[in-house]
């Protein structure tokens, strides 16, 4: 079958709520893109969804969680943040550190704890800015 050339193409992702003490929301930048998103992101052959979240927030961001805490939100989608023409769909969780602190890692260059009222000015990608950023 055919898929309709209108029918966006899909990226399968895992995707992270972290929020703070105060309410706010973590948010990562990649290097090279404007937009800040959920930390998470693509499976590797053979992973759960919490596994590739757990494996992701470890390289990216260096925070220690076992997938089997991590409670699962649902599926979500919306346009994705850094490639034209796809939609992401996301495996959601939300994710308690605990008292560990986020630190940049890998190909994430910024990090920002944002709510709604603070987040103008900055890009946020649909996933977080439609469903998760807190008011």
């Amino acid at each position: 079958m055919r898929q309709d050339a209108t029918e966006p193409r899909r990226i399968r992702v895992s995707a992270a709520v972290i929020t703070d003490a105060a309410g706010r929301l973590l948010l990562v930048r990649k290097a090279g893109t404007t937009a800040f998103m959920q930390p998470g992101g693509k499976p590797e052959p053979g992973e759960t969804a919490a596994e590739t979240l757990a494996r992701e927030l470890a390289e990216e961001i260096r925070l220690d969680v076992d997938p089997a805490a991590l409670e699962p939100l649902g599926e979500f989608s919306a346009v994705a943040a850094n490639e034209p023409g796809f939609e992401v769909v996301a495996d959601v969780f939300r994710v308690d550190i605990g008292d560990q602190e986020p630190v940049l890692d890998a190909e994430i260059v910024e990090l920002r704890w944002v709510t709604a009222a603070t987040a103008s000015g900055i890009e946020i990608a649909p996933l977080a800015r439609e469903y998760f950023l807190p008011e």
